[in-house]
Order: structure tokens, then C-alpha cells, then sequence
């Protein structure tokens, strides 16, 4: 990627009237500024109080008294506030009132009205409203990565850690959770003012509230009493699911506290459940946030959601160590938290559930994601470049969550578990309530390793892509091998040499099987004379899913990998046969029905997911409508006859999800209205209310006969609130009415109607299905050239989540054509921007070729 040279923060202006220097601001946080501000400020301390009215339609008036100390006073103090300069009611500065100076997005104070040291601001305004997610009956907060400064005048940047004294008055019958412990509440006229205690020191960006109406439960699992809200009003659900809750929270601790030696770092830790929650999770100081779906299962719940309930839990566990206690100096180094985070996570889920193949989890977990955006044109180095703080949101992505947890269990095989756990302790106590970067990372484990770890993580941390691994054998007049040399090459044609371990089976005709570690490989690795004996057959790659890249398949082999005993072996042999297919090693024809033949046998749930997925990507995607109607009728009674099988239930779920989204043809609809309507009974298939929804919705996109009633029957069946809500503004999107459908599209252009995101995205996907694209293509022209608002007005995973909902489903050559136009159109695009355009059209973009 290239990047835009980084802008100059601070222009030094020589007036012709005065000698003193100037700030030319910009909007957002530049680098140049928060560098300064580092110097500049310290010992912050932020009074805040948030007056909730009972109307979400009436204004959040507020007051803020900020204490800090100044350094230097080289150049004016300055807060952030991205909101309009009509929500600053008035200003004062050590107990003078000013006149209120708000530029680009910051909040001028006054070098003159300053001195060097302690200092007080004092502030009434309108809370700003971006990032307040208010709703009829609760509100949330969620600032990461600079959307503070959307709620109150801050200093929004990592690197200036403070402390906050939080009241909060809220309507009567509402609860509030928050950083710090709430000490007192007080009626007043019908709202309850609520008090909490000053918080553990943190970062701009972990302040949070909830307030609302909420269900209340407090548990003590172990440490300490943690509290728990949630809407959630599904009684199944509530009983099968907050005990779970509580304790894998404490195991979580328990885990993190053993491995850092290092106690749980802050006051407390509650956290709270959100219906319409933008994210799995935010690990905000004291206050955690979910979405709600993601911890609340029913009884019938499959061993991957749980399993994924455990490692979210455990992922934001994890950041009160990394990312909370130990924060990056700067949002360059956002993929830190994440990457300990899921790193921690994987660790921790372990002991959770002793029953899992969690090597096989890890590599399902991490290596289809984290190529999905590596192999494409968008793909970018795990730590990228940063100049202004506006733009964090657009650095997070599948390479953060993905690929650098593969990265970190190299660098931990690399070191050794023990010289890199004692690597990680001494991080954490050194830069514990402070800020520190990778490089100050790797200079603590480069000490505890006899190889070069700052060559080793240039290419693994700073570079972007994958190899691509390929064999060099030669064999004698009886077929022995004489010569086996494995090489990697960067996909990209690079000279990168992405320094790794991995496993190889070599299978020979006679039965002959051998394993072979290749430890720390480079450019090539020579393994000759280990198999001086073998006569080829098939070589097995990764069978131990620790490698990184794209290796070697024997194409007249791979009917046979459903019959690989060991399940990391057998899901990984998948995983790269569905890689060699974008490469055009393989049809997408032969591997459509390698992975329908091996779902009829498969009974690991992680692997039935998998196959399951690329099951329906090459058959929306990548295979033409006339491959489509030959294989649709046999494809649907292969998957219906699997059902009929005594399978597990978490097996039954996922064959018939993979059963709602290929069955298209008129008996398939049938099939799918009469399962709805419980007429078709499927043993040890269980659909609880959010499966049936869904099923109605997909009806309707089929559109059944009778859709009316099927969408009326259904919004009766609904019993909670907030789902019900849900399901009526996503009504429009699958109406068989193309210009009711079109107006609902129209007006997601609108920034207005996007607030609930989770739910856009949703939307767009109905409006976008394959089967409905003949109407809704006309769209992607001013769906891309929304992007750039959508960046600016929506939360981080947004803008690529509004892609992947929309244009990502498409496959035609009219979309790859608007797709071009675009790109050719706009030469200075947003660079960032324009990686996450690529990183969702990838499959757009491979389909034209592969399908020719």
C-alpha cells in the first residue's frame, strides 16, 4: 500500500503583526499533535455530569471540569470535540470566563489564560451525540477509536491516560453501569442522580456508560461480585446462559492472573449486554459491552456458538491486561491489544473445554480469515502506518484479528514457550498503567532469544502477504527421490521470506508413510536425506496447521482427504484445496464436490462449518448458472438426505443452514416453508425463535406464494422487544415489492437510517441477495461512493461490513464493471479506504477469470 506522505500537523506561521507561532490545525488528531500533547499535558482528571432527559428527542445537557497539568506552553492547549460549536453553552479557564474558540474539530484554550503547572477547564455544553447509540428506553457508549471526542471535549488520544469522576442523573427507572463503582444515588424530581467512584486510570477511548432498562443480575464466580445487565427476556435463554456467563469471565481471570502474575489490574469488572451491539464486544474499563445474541444460547446452542461465546468473553477478559492496563502510545499499534487478546483467548478457552481439538479450533478460527484479506489487493502489514487519528477505525480488520495470532504462536515456537511468557510478564509489569509499542516489545523478547527477532517480525509484522509454497522433486530410474527441496515465494513476487515451522506426511504407493517437522524454514528447505526411500505418491502439507501460506496439492488426490484420520490434517487439507482453487489450481466444480462428498462424512462440527461455508461461496460465487442448475436439485437432495440422518444437533444446525441457503428450487421452498411452519419434523433439529425468523425472512426472498403470511405469522411470534423492532425495520428489505425494497435502499444513502449498524448490514443482504441482484445492482455506484461518509459517520468495522453486505455478494460482470469504473474514476482515492474496497471484492474480482 502506499500512504499519503503524513500530513504536517504544524505549519509555524510568521505573522507580519506578531513574532509568535502559530498552530494550523487540522481535523482529527494528527501524529504531530499528539506528540506535543504528550509533552504538553499531564495528571488528567476529568468531572463529568450527563443530565438524561426521559424524550431520546431532547438534548443531553452537561457540565465538565476537567484538572490537568501543563509542561510546556510553546503552543495553546487543545481539546478535542468533534461536534458543532452551537453544543458549547460557555467556557472557563482557572475560574475565567472565555470566549468559546472551537476550530476543526478542537476546543482552543488559551496559552495565556494558562500556567505551567496544575490548571482547571470548566465547561457546559450538549453532549454530542455520534456515539451516544441512544434508543427509546437505554443508550450505550462506545468510543474507540477517537469517538470520545464526539461525546465530550477531551484529550482523545491513547497515550493521555486520566481518570474520570462520573455522575450521571437518568430517568427513575432506569439503571446505569460504569467505570467505577456507583456510591450514591439521589432522587431528584423523578430522575435518579447517580455518582460513581473515580476510575482506575485509562485511555480516552475506555470511558463508557450504559443506562436504561435493564434486567440486573450480580453473581460473585470467584474473585469478586461482577454485576450483569441485559434485555435479553427469553427465560431458556436466561437459565441456560449467565451462570456460563459469570464463570468463564472468572476463568478467564484465573488464567490471565496465573500467566502475566499480574492480579486483575482495576476496581471491577461488570459489563453489560446490548441487542443492537456494533461489535462482539468492547473491553471498556469496568464496564464490558456484548451484543446480546452473541452471550445469550438456548439449551439447544451448537459447540462452535458456544465455544465462540467462550472465546469473547475470554478475548475481552484478556484486554484489562493488554490494551487496558498496557496500552499502545498510538492507534498504529491498535493490533497489539487485539492480537494478545485473541491470543490469550485461545489459551484460556482451553482449560473451558477440555473436550475441543483447540488446534484444530485455532486454525479454523484464524486461517480462512486471515487469508480471505491476505491474499487480496488490499491485504496490508499487520502494523500499518497512522497519521491522524480520524483514520484508526480503517488499521482494524481480519489481519489484525487473524493473521497476527498465527504470527504470535510463531513467535512464541520461535522463543519457546517459556522465554516468551517471561517476555510477556516483563512487558506487562513495566509498562503497567502506561503506553508502550511494539518495538519496545520486541526489544524485551529479542533479549530472550538467540535469533534476530527485529529481522523476524519486519516480515511477519511490517510487510504484508503470504508465500507460496512449492516442491522441487527429482527421482531415479526406480522412482526413488534423489532430490526434495521445499521452496516459499511471496505471493506478491517479493523477495520476503517469512521465516516458519511447520509439518509434512509423505505417503508413498507401498503404504510407507513418514512425518517431517520443518523447522524454521527459510527460502528453501532441503529434506533430501530424510527421504532417500520414498517413492512419491502424495505429500500431505501443514498437517498440523502451523504453517502459514499456500502449499502444494496432488489434484488427483483430493477425493481422498475426507479419509485423513487426524482432524487438523484432514481440516487444513480442505483449507488449502479451497486456497488452490482462487490460485486456479483447481475447478471450482471439482472442489464443489470434494467438499459435498466429504460433508456427508464429516462429524467434526468445526470442519462440517467450514465445508459448509465454502460450500455455498462456490456455489453463489464461483460457478456459473448453467453448473448451478445441473448440480441444484441433486445438491438439495444430498443436504435433505443428511438430515434425515441420526447426526448430532450441532450437525443438524449447520446442514440446515447450508440446507435454507442453497434450497431454490420450487420443491426446496416447499421443503423449507413446510419445516417452518413445523409440519416437517427434523430430529435433533431444533429452531428457536431467532432460526425461524430467519427462515421467514429467506422465504420471502424465495418469494414463497405465501409471504404475507408467513412474514405476519412470524412478527406474532416474536417476544422480545428489541428483536421484534429489528424485525420490523428489516420488513422492507425482503418485500416482494422491488420498489418497496428500493426505497428502503435509498435510504440507508441517508446517514440517519444507519444508526443501528448490525442491522444495515443485515438489510443490505437481503436487498443484495444473488437472486435478487438483477434489481438491486443498480445500486453499487452510489453504494461505493457513500463509503467515505460511511467511514466518517460509522463505527470501525462499518465501512468493510457495508461492502461485504452489498457489493461483496456479487459475482456478475456488470458489478465487476462498476467495480473497475470506480477505481479508474477516483486515481487519489483514500488509500484505506480503497484496501477495504479490494479486501470485498476479492471474490468479484477472481470470479470473471475463474468462470471463464
Amino acid at each position: 500500500m502506499k500512504f499519503l506522505t503524513l500530513f504536517l500537523a504544524f505549519t509555524i506561521i510568521t505573522s507580519c503583526t506578531s513574532p509568535s507561532k502559530k498552530l494550523k490545525l487540522e481535523k482529527g488528531i494528527s501524529y504531530d499533535l499528539a506528540v506535543y500533547r504528550k509533552k504538553q499535558i499531564s495528571d488528567i482528571v476529568y468531572n463529568i455530569h450527563f443530565k438524561i432527559p426521559a424524550e431520546k428527542t431532547q438534548s443531553i445537557a452537561s457540565k465538565l471540569t476537567v484538572n490537568f497539568n501543563v509542561n510546556d506552553l510553546e503552543y495553546n492547549a487543545y481539546l478535542d470535540f468533534n461536534e458543532a460549536t452551537s453544543k458549547l453553552k460557555s467556557v472557563k479557564i482557572n475560574n475565567e470566563n472565555v470566549a468559546i474558540n472551537h476550530q476543526k474539530e478542537h476546543l482552543i484554550l488559551d496559552k495565556t489564560k494558562l500556567v505551567i503547572g496544575a490548571n482547571q477547564f470548566e465547561i457546559l455544553f450538549d453532549a454530542g451525540e455520534k456515539s451516544l447509540n441512544r434508543n427509546n428506553d437505554f443508550l450505550y457508549t462506545l468510543l474507540v477509536p477517537d469517538r470520545a471526542s464526539t461525546l465530550f471535549p477531551v484529550f482523545d488520544q491513547p497515550d493521555l491516560k486520566a481518570k474520570y469522576n462520573l455522575r450521571i442523573t437518568a430517568p427513575k427507572d432506569w439503571k446505569v453501569l460504569a467505570g467505577g463503582f456507583e456510591e450514591s444515588a439521589i432522587e431528584v424530581d423523578g430522575f435518579i442522580e447517580h455518582s460513581f467512584r473515580t476510575t482506575d486510570l485509562m485511555s480516552s477511548y475506555l470511558f463508557s456508560f450504559v443506562a436504561g432498562k435493564f434486567s440486573e443480575v450480580t453473581q460473585n464466580p470467584g474473585a469478586f461480585d461482577m454485576r450483569f445487565l441485559y434485555r435479553e427476556n427469553n427465560q431458556e435463554k436466561i437459565t441456560e446462559s449467565v451462570s456460563d456467563i459469570f464463570k468463564i469471565h472468572q476463568n478467564s481471570i484465573d488464567f490471565l492472573e496465573n500467566y502475566t502474575s499480574v492480579k486483575f489490574p482495576f476496581q471491577k469488572m461488570d459489563f453489560a449486554t446490548i441487542p443492537p451491539f456494533q461489535y462482539g464486544g468492547m473491553e471498556h474499563v469496568g464496564a464490558i459491552q456484548y451484543r446480546e445474541s452473541s452471550l445469550f444460547l438456548d439449551k439447544n446452542a451448537t459447540q462452535s456458538r458456544k465455544l465462540r461465546r467462550a472465546k469473547l468473553i475470554a478475548h475481552e477478559t484478556s484486554h484489562m491486561w493488554f490494551g487496558d492496563l498496557v496500552t499502545m502510545k498510538w492507534f498504529n499499534d491498535v493490533w497489539m491489544k487485539e492480537v494478545f487478546a485473541n491470543f490469550m483467548a485461545d489459551k484460556i478457552v482451553n482449560p473451558v473445554y477440555p473436550e475441543v481439538n483447540h488446534t484444530l479450533s485455532f486454525m479454523m478460527s484464524h486461517y480462512p480469515s486471515a487469508y480471505s484479506e491476505d491474499r487480496t489487493k488490499g491485504t496490508n502489514p499487520i502494523r500499518q502506518k497512522l497519521d491522524n487519528l480520524k483514520n484508526a477505525g480503517s488499521l482494524y480488520g481480519r489481519i489484525i484479528y487473524n493473521k497476527a495470532p498465527i504470527m504470535m504462536r510463531q513467535l512464541e515456537y520461535l522463543l519457546g514457550e517459556n522465554q516468551f511468557r517471561e517476555g510477556i510478564q516483563e512487558y506487562i509489569k513495566t509498562y503497567s498503567n502506561s503506553n508502550a509499542d511494539w518495538l519496545e516489545l520486541v526489544d524485551i523478547l529479542d533479549q530472550k532469544s538467540s535469533g534476530n527477532i527485529k529481522n523476524w517480525s519486519n516480515v511477519w509484522v511490517n510487510s504484508s502477504g503470504r508465500p507460496i509454497i512449492s516442491e522441487e522433486i527429482e527421482t531415479n530410474e526406480k522412482g526413488n527421490v534423489t532430490k526434495f527441496i521445499i521452496h516459499q515465494k511471496a505471493e506478491d513476487g517479493s523477495d520476503k521470506i517469512w521465516t516458519q515451522s511447520f509439518k509434512i506426511q509423505l505417503m508413498d504407493a507401498r503404504g510407507y508413510v513418514k512425518n517431517i517437522n520443518i523447522k524454521n524454514m527459510g527460502a528453501s528447505f532441503d529434506i533430501t536425506e530424510a527421504v532417500k526411500d520414498f517413492k512419491p505418491g502424495q505429500v500431505l502439507y501443514n498437517i498440523n496447521g502451523f504453517g502459514y501460506g499456500v502449499f502444494p496439492i496432488y489434484k488427483d488426490k483430493i477425493d481422498s482427504y475426507k479419509l485423513i484420520s487426524d482432524e487438523v490434517s484432514r481440516g487444513y487439507q480442505f483449507i488449502n484445496l479451497y486456497e488452490n482453487m482462487l490460485l486456479g489450481t483447481v475447478s471450482p466444480k471439482d472442489s464443489f464436490h470434494v467438499f459435498l462428498d466429504a460433508i456427508k462424512t464429516e462429524k467434526n462440527e468445526l470442519i462440517v462449518n467450514y465445508l459448509s461455508g465454502r460450500i455455498q461461496n462456490i456455489y453463489w460465487t464461483f460457478l456459473t448458472k448453467k453448473q448451478r442448475d445441473e448440480i441444484q436439485i441433486s445438491t438439495e437432495e444430498n443436504v435433505m438426505l443428511l438430515l434425515q440422518k441420526d447426526l448430532p444437533k450441532n450437525i443438524k444446525k449447520t446442514l440446515f443452514n447450508l440446507y435454507q441457503s442453497i434450497a431454490i428450487s420450487e420443491s426446496g421452498m416447499d421443503n423449507l416453508y413446510e419445516i417452518w411452519k413445523g409440519e416437517i419434523k427434523i430430529n435433533q433439529l431444533f429452531l428457536n425463535e431467532n432460526n425461524l425468523t430467519s427462515l421467514a425472512f429467506q422465504l420471502a426472498v424465495l418469494q414463497h406464494p405465501e409471504t404475507e403470511e408467513i412474514l405476519a405469522t412470524q412478527e406474532t411470534k416474536i417476544s422480545n422487544p428489541d428483536q421484534l423492532e429489528r424485525f420490523q425495520w428489516l420488513l422492507p428489505a425482503v418485500s416482494n415489492n422491488v420498489n418497496v425494497r428500493n426505497d428502503f435502499m435509498t435510504a440507508l444513502f441517508d446517514k440517519k437510517n444507519r444508526e443501528k449498524e448490525s442491522w444495515v448490514q443485515s438489510g443490505l443482504g437481503y436487498i443484495h441477495h444473488p437472486l435478487r441482484q438483477n434489481q438491486s445492482v443498480k445500486f453499487l455506484p452510489e453504494i461505493l461512493n457513500k463509503l467515505e461518509e460511511v467511514q466518517l459517520t460509522g463505527d470501525i468495522f462499518f465501512p468493510k461490513g457495508w461492502l461485504a453486505s452489498s457489493i461483496g455478494q456479487y459475482s456478475s460482470q456488470k458489478a465487476y464493471d462498476i467495480l473497475t469504473n470506480f477505481v479508474n474514476e477516483n486515481p487519489d482515492y483514500n488509500p484505506i479506504l480503497l484496501k477495504k474496497l479490494y479486501q470485498t471484492t476479492d471474490d468479484l474480482t477472481r470470479a470473471q477469470n475463474i468462470k471463464k
